[in-house]
């Protein structure tokens, strides 16, 4: 299961002192091989923009992967780490850029419909499952095991995983820092009576949260607002001129992005999207360019520390960070400066 572009496995080797074999044969099925076409930064890798921020790709495979790992390192449970590696089977190509297209991108749901789907309809998968006694509806709901994801802010192995992943993408910190972070964890049961994957010590989980906040303004940033609204106008054209269909979306990006350049016209717009250069904030609409306001899906971690709590009822540091994230305001326009 090697990558090909940047060694994110070497998170692999942090998170499980093993990858199963169970998890490795799933991980090998053509519905999970496609995820290493599709990447975790939906679309704004390809930006000029963001090409030396986002150099290292970083796929849902990688990512899906880490989400196993991490469950199966908490649980050791084979139902609930399948789920983890499953939850990311339906993600279309740019990901949450197509939430953006159905107008859902401030819950981001819309594209889990066909998980369950995709997972019924491999061969592959469903022999396995059936030498594990399963059925597609034991493992296609990660939503069911708190360990794999759980209410936000919580921590969950699907958070975890996307926000060491980004640590990396970002240049937050390395692995030693994500491995020093992870060796401070534990499952536990939180403030909810709700199994949760619990900080030890007040001090690292403190400084795992700051850090974390650096992806999170990532997440709610002018230009990965813009580039994906930007990409998911271009997608609905494509798709309302027939050039896409729905279902070319569940294929890999390379796939989608060879049938936008088919044709002059998104060709044409897929050459403007990854020549943008820059974004800039209005009080008014700049008439004669994209100019949008573009809302946005505050994400955040705020940990629970054994005996102590959630960091942002300690420290309040957290506390003022958290408050000043939630007030970003949105209700500028934004568009591509004219003359870069």
């Amino acid at each position: 299961m090697k990558t090909t572009d940047f060694e994110y496995d070497a998170l692999w080797d942090i998170y499980s002192a093993e990858i199963p074999a169970f998890i490795t044969r799933l991980a090998e099925t053509p519905p999970m091989q496609r995820l290493r076409k599709v990447g975790m930064n939906c679309g704004c890798e390809y930006v000029a923009l963001h090409q030396n921020d986002m150099c290292r790709r970083y796929s849902r495979f990688e990512h899906s992967v880490g989400v196993a790992l991490i469950v199966w390192h908490f649980t050791h449970e084979e139902k609930q780490a399948m789920a983890g590696l499953f939850h990311d089977i339906s993600t279309p190509a740019f990901a949450h850029v197509v939430d953006f297209l159905n107008g859902d991108h401030l819950t981001q749901e819309s594209t889990e419909s066909r998980t369950a789907e995709m997972i019924e309809n491999s061969p592959e998968i469903q022999a396995i499952l059936a030498e594990w006694h399963l059925t597609t509806a034991d493992v296609c709901d990660y939503h069911l095991f708190p360990i794999a994801d759980n209410a936000s802010p919580q921590l969950s192995a699907d958070r975890l995983e996307y926000t060491f992943g980004n640590f990396i993408q970002y240049g937050v910190c390395g692995t030693e820092e994500i491995a020093r972070f992870y060796g401070c964890l534990a499952a536990g049961i939180n403030e909810h009576g709700q199994p949760e994957i619990l900080f030890q010590s007040p001090e690292i989980a403190e400084e795992f949260a700051l850090r974390s906040m650096k992806n999170s303004y990532v997440y709610i940033s002018d230009s990965d607002r813009y580039t994906m609204q930007f990409l998911a106008v271009l997608l609905k054209e494509a798709i309302d001129s027939h050039l896409l269909t729905a279902d070319d979306l569940y294929t890999t990006e390379e796939r989608v992005i060879r049938k936008l350049k088919r044709c002059q016209i998104t060709d044409n717009a897929w050459y403007t999207y990854t020549k943008i250069k820059g974004v800039q904030r209005t009080l008014e609409p700049v008439p004669d360019t994209f100019c949008v306001k573009v809302n946005a899906k505050r994400r955040y971690l705020d940990p629970y520390v054994t005996e102590k709590g959630r960091v942002s009822a300690y420290s309040e540091k957290y506390r003022a960070e958290i408050k000043k994230f939630l007030a970003v305001s949105f209700e500028e326009w934004l568009s591509e400066p004219r003359f870069l």
